[in-house]
């Protein structure tokens, strides 16, 4: 009974609305009617009608042949990410961890395949990583993704594993799926992962999942540094226990 409830809720056009939104995303140089009618797999006359229903409402634009998605999409998101107030008070706890060690100090949440940041600290030293609240980067190749990854259902990780898009972006970064796998398992067990140079050359990090009152892996909070600053031993030893403590506050404040 309760499948088919769920099924009777479903509103499969606002699914397929947002599909849309997510293509016309990838795509900021904008798109024509018939590419997202491909893509979507949608017929001309149904991507016509979510196109031009995105365009009336503000969330697209239309330049010719081109749609593209709007600034008002970026307004949305700022506003949900600046009413996120677990950040608001969380950011002073992160800001001591970046302090103690002069590194960046951050916080995200798993979306989809990928993980989004919801709050940051930098720290002084430059990467050429651009980091934001509000930046996408692949999970599978971050300590904070490895940790979140880590927190899903069986089925879920079943499916990230099966689906998640993996390239080699540097010398150490793992693409097999079965020692990513053994990867997010050791991050579960040990209940922190260090992600070494997996990601850009010179860059390791280290997370701690945020887990609610239910024991749900809600978010991720790490800190990422220059491998030339700290080992991974280093990390382990020195900064670890600082992100321990942080995860302790963060979760007795909001989930006690």
């Amino acid at each position: 009974m309760e499948d088919e409830a769920t099924l009777r809720d479903h509103v499969g056009s606002l699914e397929r609305g947002l599909a849309v939104m997510e293509i016309l995303a990838r795509h900021p140089a904008g798109m024509t009617l018939t590419e997202m009618a491909e893509e979507a797999d949608l017929t001309r006359a149904g991507a016509r009608r979510f196109l031009l229903t995105l365009s009336a409402t503000g969330y697209a634009t239309q330049s010719g042949r081109l749609f593209s998605l709007s600034p008002r999409l970026l307004t949305v998101a700022r506003t949900w990410l600046g009413g996120a107030s677990l950040w608001t008070f969380a950011t002073p706890i992160m800001r001591e961890v970046a302090g103690r060690f002069d590194e960046a100090c951050n916080a995200a949440v798993l979306s989809g395949e990928d993980v989004v940041y919801v709050a940051r600290i930098p720290g002084r030293r430059i990467l050429s990583v651009a980091l934001d609240v509000g930046t996408r980067l692949p999970a599978y190749c971050t300590s904070m993704g490895r940790v979140l990854v880590s927190g899903l259902a069986a089925d879920e990780l079943k499916s990230f594993l099966a689906e998640a898009k993996i390239e080699r972006r540097t010398a150490k970064t793992i693409t097999g799926r079965a020692a990513l796998r053994k990867a997010i398992e050791k991050a579960r067990a040990d209940g922190f992962a260090i992600v070494d140079e997996e990601l850009e050359p010179g860059l390791r990090s280290i997370a701690v999942p945020i887990n609610d009152r239910a024991g749900r892996t809600v978010a991720a909070i790490n800190v990422s540094t220059q491998s030339a600053r700290f080992s991974v031993e280093a990390m382990e030893r020195e900064i670890l226990p600082a992100l321990l403590n942080a995860k302790r506050r963060v979760e007795e404040f909001f989930f006690v």
